[in-house]
């Protein structure tokens, strides 16, 4: 029965999802000079327990999931809400649930929580409704909540990103253009106004972005470390675990943010144009599941599950080159974290189920 269930399961994603979180161990393994402590080790059990709630998510019924999305985005708000009262700081913000040895980041659970409730809310309108303004008070609501208390926290990066992947659902579902239009215009005249609420830190992070040799030992040296490592690495790299910039500790939060100028530091332009050939695939494929089901819940749920993956690898990656001020968003698969790890994994899950319920015509109520 077993054998019969992992056949059913889209390979193409399953054995991409491998390749990247072997890559990852194998980089930890090298960003640790040469030692599966502490890195590698803690990412292999993370891993681990992560591909167990995969595999109960790639078999649960699709139905299930309508059923309880409203109720898994409350807790997801709750554990959101408990991070202010009593949330674990590190590294300046408070972002942390602390539950026994174990930190979790609720805000990487609310990115699922948030695109399974859109998609379950579309659903269940029609495509006349969905057309009406009316209908897109509560899915904004379920947008700015959780954007405004991770926002508090303070983590303006995930905020965003959080913002564009409930953007994405009401694109998806088919929400009149002329409000993206609208809103994107009154966004842009907002941006000074914006400023002025920012935290000091996050200017700073704005302003070395746009001129990071304005502080080459302070704010900027992150950027301009991770540019270095980046040209030296040249058309082939180094080789594994031969990064000069990367082994003698110039580059900072190489197992973290900045996993990929080490891996660009080693393997080069051409490792680094296969390794995004490799996310091109994985994304591509998500999108044309979704694309293919039956159902909107199952549409709409991977082809922004897809989504979220694609704005964590480009994010990520244009962090890195200069191109996006430097916030805290993980390389997927390949970046140490537990939560982090947790989350694609479901993410994964969740497009596997739609591909293994894409010929599903699911009822609009459960």
């Amino acid at each position: 029965m077993l054998f019969h269930n992992l056949k059913k399961m889209n390979k193409t994603l399953l054995v991409l999802m491998l390749a990247f979180v072997g890559l990852g161990l194998a980089l930890l393994y090298d960003a640790a000079g040469g030692d599966i402590s502490p890195w590698a080790k803690n990412q292999l059990i993370r891993f681990l327990i992560g591909i167990g709630i995969f595999l109960i998510i790639v078999y649960s019924p699709v139905q299930f999931w309508i059923k309880y999305a409203y109720s898994l985005y409350c807790i997801a708000v709750l554990l959101l809400l408990s991070v202010l009262v009593m949330g674990h700081i590190g590294m300046g913000a408070q972002r942390w649930l602390k539950i026994g040895p174990i930190n979790i980041q609720p805000s990487e659970i609310m990115r699922v929580s948030l695109i399974l409730s859109l998609a379950c809310y579309f659903h269940r309108r029609t495509h006349e409704e969905i057309q009406k303004l009316s209908t897109l008070f509560v899915p904004l609501l379920m947008i700015l909540i959780p954007a405004a208390l991770v926002a508090k926290q303070p983590d303006l990066g995930t905020a965003i990103m959080i913002v564009a992947s409930g953007v994405l659902i009401l694109f998806i579902a088919g929400v009149p253009k002329r409000v993206f239009i609208i809103s994107g215009g009154a966004i842009l005249a907002l941006i000074p106004v914006a400023w002025n609420f920012l935290h000091t830190y996050q200017k700073k992070r704005v302003l070395t972005f746009l001129n990071p040799e304005r502080d080459p030992f302070g704010a900027g040296y992150h950027i301009m470390q991770s540019k270095i490592a980046l040209g030296s690495g040249g058309i082939f790299g180094k080789g594994f675990m031969a990064g000069t910039q990367s082994h003698l500790n110039f580059l900072p939060e190489k197992q973290t943010d900045f996993i990929f100028t080490l891996f660009a530091e080693e393997f080069g332009f051409v490792g680094s144009l296969v390794l995004l050939s490799g996310y091109f695939l994985l994304i591509i494929t998500g999108v044309y599941v979704g694309l293919r089901c039956q159902s909107s819940f199952c549409r709409l749920m991977a082809v922004g599950l897809s989504g979220t993956i694609f704005l964590y690898v480009f994010i990520n990656i244009a962090m890195v080159i200069g191109l996006l001020p430097v916030v805290g968003v993980p390389l997927p698969f390949i970046s140490y974290g537990g939560t982090a790890m947790w989350t694609l994994l479901i993410s994964l899950g969740f497009i596997i189920n739609a591909d293994i319920n894409k010929d599903q015509r699911l009822q609009r109520y459960y």
